[in-house]
């Protein structure tokens, strides 16, 4: 994502396997940027739930 669009990506915490994963990321850039990779993001049939704050600190 990082290399298609201008965003920061930090990988806080994941679990990936064969057939599943999960990953809490960071994404730091100008919000259209962020807007348009998550965008690309979900037509790649990644499913995106947004969370503020800290959820890796609690």
């Amino acid at each position: 994502m990082g290399h298609r669009f201008p965003v920061v990506t930090n990988i806080r915490r994941a679990d990936v396997r064969e057939d599943y994963g999960w990953a809490v990321l960071e994404l730091t850039g100008e919000e259209p940027a962020i807007e348009e990779a998550l965008e690309w993001v979900r037509s790649q049939g990644v499913r995106v739930d947004l969370a503020t704050g800290d959820v890796v600190e609690g």
